[in-house]
């Protein structure tokens, strides 16, 4: 187990320690770090170790091993007071004894936003006549598609692996494509949990282009100078789970840990040393029967000199019947001091619980 372990993480810190010199992204792929499920979300998302359903192919590829039939899922929240919608669905299949395959998709994008550029008259300075009929509207949009791959290389050990295909736009101005690998693992003793999961591993290339003729009306509006095109990376960061499974009776609790640690030196309201810094997660899960659940959880920790120490906490609730669960979860996603509202997300999870989709192998 250490010595898979080592490896993926002495992978990880070569290829952040032999980046090319290009332009570093500290928030290039921002929009994926909210995270995906209710359960998880209201957890904290400390649940790199733990997670064990569809889900996986985002916290942890490893964890598409826990699943002894095929799942779907599907998640909407808004983020922001409803300015951004966020909307992720998955599936993910048993194809063998040991190996399972896993695929998501991902949107975050701002709707309707209004274009006026085309109601400014340059040549006298002032709006046309009507400018309203000359407003058109545009998203701004980024989207993800995953591909994941999980083997049980041992009873108590699974490996995984993602690849990931980025798309970025901004109406018909500018656009990227980004691509990228995570790697991940996870092993269990007993009660005890132990996850990794390595993002962006090979290190996300996003390559924007821009449209000079969609933005020239920008330059005569304002006399802006326009952007160009250009490269950007999005470093990998380390993210570390730990779980623990206590019974209650008839009952479960289980508490998560986790630590993400990110290498683009972001040391704004985060410990950190040097360019890494680090990002506590806190969860815990309260089950009756495997039927009813409820959960807390603080997704961030941080501290800064205006508002001391600040903690993003987040609760929730789910309810499984039969082989459908819904998750609901409520948290303030920017934080205790921020007054962008509150984040309601919930989920859905089918298990297609039926005899000739077992996994082969499969006790249950």
């Amino acid at each position: 187990m250490f010595k898979h372990l080592a490896l993926i993480f002495s992978l990880g810190f070569l290829l952040v320690s032999t980046a090319p010199a290009q332009t570093v992204a500290k928030y290039g792929a921002d929009f994926l770090a909210g995270g995906v499920g209710a359960r998880a979300l209201a957890m904290g998302g400390a649940t790199v170790g733990l997670t064990k359903d569809v889900t996986a192919g985002y916290w942890n590829p490893a964890g598409l091993s826990g699943l002894n039939y095929p799942e779907i899922a599907y998640m909407h929240s808004e983020r922001f007071a409803g300015i951004v919608s966020f909307d992720y669905a998955s599936a993910a299949f048993p194809i063998s004894e040991q190996s399972t395959v896993g695929v998501s998709f991902f949107r975050s994008g701002v709707n309707d936003i209004k274009n006026t550029l085309d109601a400014w008259d340059t040549e006298r300075d002032q709006p046309k006549p009507n400018p309203e009929s000359f407003f058109e509207s545009f998203s701004a949009a980024d989207m993800a598609f995953f591909v994941g791959y999980s083997r049980l290389v041992q009873s108590n050990l699974s490996l995984g692996v993602t690849a990931k295909i980025i798309r970025r736009s901004i109406g018909d101005f500018a656009s990227a494509w980004g691509y990228s690998f995570d790697v991940g693992a996870q092993y269990q003793t007993g009660r005890y949990l132990l996850g990794v999961n390595i993002q962006d591993v090979s290190t996300m290339l996003q390559s924007w282009s821009v449209d000079q003729a969609e933005l020239q009306n920008i330059a005569d509006v304002f006399g802006d100078e326009l952007p160009e095109g250009g490269t950007e990376l999005v470093l990998p960061v380390a993210r570390l789970g730990s779980g623990i499974i206590f019974p209650v009776g008839d009952n479960d609790l289980t508490l998560g840990l986790d630590l993400d640690v990110a290498f683009d030196g972001q040391k704004t309201f985060a410990p950190n040393i040097g360019e890494m810094s680090f990002h506590p997660r806190l969860g815990a899960e309260y089950s009756v029967r495997n039927v009813l659940y409820f959960r807390a959880g603080l997704n961030r920790i941080s501290y800064s000199d205006q508002f001391g120490v600040d903690m993003t906490p987040s609760v929730g609730t789910g309810v499984q019947l039969r082989q459908l669960t819904l998750d609901y979860g409520f948290g303030d996603f920017a934080g205790l001091a921020s007054d962008l509202g509150f984040s309601h997300r919930i989920s859905l999870r089918l298990a297609l619980q039926q005899p000739n989709l077992q996994r082969s192998g499969s006790q249950n």
